[in-house]
């Protein structure tokens, strides 16, 4: 199988449909599956990037829009949906392509996961709680007293990751590493070629600021309203640009999104067996077929 990630705003959509174009060509039959944490809300398509239907028809996809905004997602959740669907595109000799830049969802997409349980009860709002008082930086550097092992490998403005790992030290389940981390292996369930997209840094910026723009225009903050009006749930509000879409605020938005883009290089140089390739200046074409090579030097 291949998987496809990289960033926010790379493109990694129009070069997964121009590699199943390839693939057609030579007699294969692709289908892609997303590994997106926000992609499988119905409703958030326009501020998640969702493919849109012409890029659908060209290449169907799997795992998109199929949750209300109103319902919780885990990776938990996700491992077992997409190992299903994986698993059932090869048994019908179907190339699966998994695409997207949750770089967790990738990793559960790709191998089976040991994932830690939910929090108890209330923990949960605490370490929240706690973010909203304090701030990131202030809280990872109490996870960085209470767990160094944890904290060297998040980022100091990742939130969601700080407030994890605090909820697991409470619950116990949080341990100095023993060997490798699942995470960073080459241990998968299935053969897979791992591409990497990457792109010069301010061009990736400009293409992120202008992406933002566009997703505005086409109306992703009346999206952003509508999914608040009908209760978005914790986990939908997570979505890039959610919170600053309520308050109009685009240039937060287009900071953010930089900031997480710049998390995904971070988690992809982490991870094993990547064939990193650089798409600067280059179209969708010309990168499907250099990991069309890719996969034919490997085989």
């Amino acid at each position: 199988m291949i998987a496809i990630f990289g960033p926010t705003g790379i493109g990694k959509t129009a070069v997964a449909v121009a590699l199943a174009q390839r693939l057609r060509a030579a007699g294969e039959d692709p289908i892609a599956i997303s590994a997106d944490a926000l992609q499988v809300y119905e409703g958030l398509e326009l501020l998640t990037g969702t493919a849109s239907r012409a890029e659908q028809a060209a290449l169907e996809h799997r795992l998109l829009s199929f949750l209300p905004v109103d319902a919780t997602f885990s990776v938990g959740q996700y491992a077992q949906l997409a190992h299903a669907e994986i698993d059932g595109a090869v048994a019908a000799r179907r190339r699966p392509i998994v695409v997207g830049g949750t770089g967790l969802y990738l990793r559960a997409a790709l191998t089976d996961l040991k994932l830690k349980p939910p929090p108890p009860e209330g923990v949960r709002e605490h370490w929240e709680g706690e973010l909203a008082r304090r701030g990131a930086p202030a809280l990872h550097a109490e996870l960085a007293r209470r767990a160094p092992w944890a904290a060297s490998g998040i980022d100091p403005n990742d939130r969601q990751r700080i407030v994890r790992a605090h909820e697991l030290l409470d619950a116990g389940e949080l341990e100095p590493p023993e060997g490798p981390s699942q995470l960073w292996t080459d241990e998968v369930r299935h053969p897979t070629l791992l591409a990497g997209l990457v792109m010069e840094r301010e061009a990736l910026y400009a293409r992120i600021d202008a992406r933002v723009e566009a997703m505005v225009a086409a109306g992703a903050r009346e999206e952003v309203l509508r999914a608040h009006a009908a209760g978005a749930s914790e986990t939908a509000r997570k979505a890039l640009g959610f919170e600053e879409l309520l308050t109009g605020d685009i240039e937060a938005m287009q900071r953010r999104t930089r900031n997480y883009a710049r998390r995904q290089l971070t988690w992809m140089r982490k991870l094993a067996g990547v064939s990193t390739i650089d798409v600067t200046d280059r179209s969708a074409e010309e990168v499907a077929a250099e990991i069309e090579a890719i996969g034919s030097a490997a085989a």
